[in-house]
C-alpha cells in the first residue's frame, strides 16, 4: 500500500442531478413515468476521483450537499465505515428512509469507489471476491408495452443476448386489468420459449387472495419468481402467498435500513430477499443485509442500477442474481465508458481496472443535467 494511498483524505465533494427521458412511456402497477433522475456524487482524494449514484428525485442531492458533505470532508479515504456511520448518525433528525438513504448510499459507492482507485484494485478484489461472474435477468416488460414491444424486447434478451431469465410487469393499474396481465404472462411465455426461466413483478398492485388467483391462473406458464405480489408492507400477506404459491416470492425493493430487512427476514415473507444498493445505505450497508439474508437461509438479489451491484454482488456467497433493468441499463450505457455487456446471462467486471472500472463521460451527461453542479471542498488545515 503506498503513502500517498494511507495519508489520503476527502477532499471535495461534488454533486449534479440528471434527468434523462426514456426511450418510450413506461410503467408498471402501480406507477407510471417518462424520465428517470440519477443524482450523482463524486469524492475526490487529490487528483483520484470516486464516482457513485443513487435513482431518485433532485432533492437527494440537497441532502448530500446540506447534510452530508460535511460528514466526510477531511475524512481518511480508506475508513469507508466510518464514514458511512457518521452519515447515518447525522441524519437522525432528518430521518434515514426514502431520499436521505438514497443520498448515503451513493455517497458510500463513491467512497467505496474512490477507496479502490486509491488502492489501484477493481472494487470486487477489494471486497474480496467469491465469484468469476454474476447471473442477471432481463427486466422491463412494461405494462405501458404494445405486443410488439414487449415480444422485441423478450427476444433480444433471450435469444439476442442468451438471458436465460426474463421479468414482466404486471398488476396493471392496481390490478384493475388481470386478463390483460394473464395475456402479456402468456405472450411472454411464447416468444421466451420453455427453457427460459419467467418472473413477474406486480409492485405491490394485486390484493392477497388475488394475487393467489392470479398464479393459479397462469400454472402452465411455469412462472419461477413473483415479485412484490402485495405492498412490502404487508409481511403477513407476503407470507401467506409464499405460503401458497409455487413460485418463489421476493420484495424488499424498498428498504433503507438494515431494521427493515430483518423485519422482512424474521416474518418468513420472502424465498429471496431483495436489496437496492442506490437505496438501502449503498454498498457498506447492503454487505450487511446479504449477510443478514444469509443467517436467515435466504439469497439475495440485486434491484436495478445492475451496474452498482456488479462489484458487491461478485463478494456475496448468497447472491441469486442482478436486475439487468432496461430503465438504468440504457442510462448506464449512455453515462458511462466501461459499460458491462451481459451475454450469456452474466455479467463479469474487468479484471484489472480500478474501482467499479466506470469513467464518466460528462459530455453526455451534460445534456440531460437539471440545476447546477454543487461542489463543498475541505478547508485547509
Amino acid at each position: 500500500m503506498s503513502r500517498t494511498a494511507l495519508a489520503a483524505r476527502i477532499d471535495a465533494v461534488e454533486v449534479a442531478a440528471y434527468t434523462i427521458p426514456t426511450d418510450a412511456p413506461e410503467a408498471d402497477g402501480t406507477l407510471m413515468w417518462d424520465s428517470t433522475t440519477m443524482v450523482l456524487v463524486e469524492v475526490r482524494s487529490g487528483e483520484v476521483c470516486g464516482t457513485g449514484w443513487t435513482y431518485g428525485p433532485p432533492a437527494c442531492a440537497r441532502v448530500i450537499t446540506d447534510q452530508l458533505a460535511d460528514v466526510v470532508l477531511g475524512h481518511d479515504a480508506l475508513d469507508v465505515g466510518a464514514a458511512f456511520d457518521g452519515m447515518v448518525k447525522a441524519v437522525r433528525n432528518a430521518g434515514r428512509p426514502g431520499a436521505v438513504s438514497y443520498a448515503i448510499s451513493a455517497v458510500d459507492i463513491a467512497l467505496w469507489d474512490l477507496k479502490a482507485r486509491l488502492l489501484g484494485l477493481p472494487l470486487y478484489r477489494l471486497l474480496g471476491a467469491v465469484r468469476q461472474e454474476v447471473p442477471v435477468y432481463g427486466s422491463g416488460g412494461f405494462t405501458s408495452y404494445d405486443e410488439d414491444q414487449l415480444r422485441e424486447q423478450l427476444a433480444g434478451w433471450v435469444y439476442g443476448q442468451h438471458i436465460p431469465r426474463v421479468k414482466i410487469k404486471v398488476g396493471e393499474c392496481w390490478g384493475s386489468d388481470v386478463g390483460r396481465d394473464l395475456e402479456r404472462m402468456s405472450q411472454a411465455r411464447d416468444t421466451v420459449g420453455a427453457k427460459a426461466e419467467l418472473f413477474i413483478d406486480a409492485n405491490g398492485g394485486y390484493h392477497r387472495k388475488q394475487a393467489i388467483r392470479v398464479i393459479r391462473a397462469a400454472a402452465d406458464l411455469d412462472i419461477k419468481w413473483f415479485e412484490e405480489p402485495v405492498t412490502s408492507d404487508d409481511l403477513e400477506g407476503l407470507r401467506e402467498i409464499r405460503n401458497t404459491v409455487t413460485p418463489d416470492v421476493a420484495a424488499g425493493e424498498y428498504g433503507c435500513d438494515l431494521t427493515y430487512f430483518h423485519r422482512m427476514c424474521a416474518a418468513g415473507a420472502v424465498d429471496c430477499l431483495q436489496a437496492d444498493v442506490s437505496r438501502c445505505g449503498g454498498i457498506t450497508e447492503w454487505l450487511r443485509v446479504a449477510a443478514l439474508a444469509a443467517a436467515h437461509h435466504l439469497e439475495i438479489s440485486g434491484h436495478c442500477a445492475p451496474h452498482l451491484h456488479a462489484h458487491p454482488a461478485m463478494a456475496t456467497p448468497n447472491v441469486r442474481h442482478l436486475e439487468w433493468f432496461h430503465d438504468h441499463v440504457r442510462i448506464e450505457h449512455m453515462f458511462f465508458d466501461g459499460a458491462l455487456n451481459p451475454q450469456g446471462g452474466v455479467l463479469r467486471p474487468h479484471p484489472t481496472a480500478p474501482g467499479h472500472g466506470l469513467c464518466l463521460r460528462r459530455d453526455v451527461a451534460s445534456r440531460y443535467q437539471v440545476g447546477s453542479t454543487v461542489c463543498r471542498e475541505r478547508n485547509p488545515r
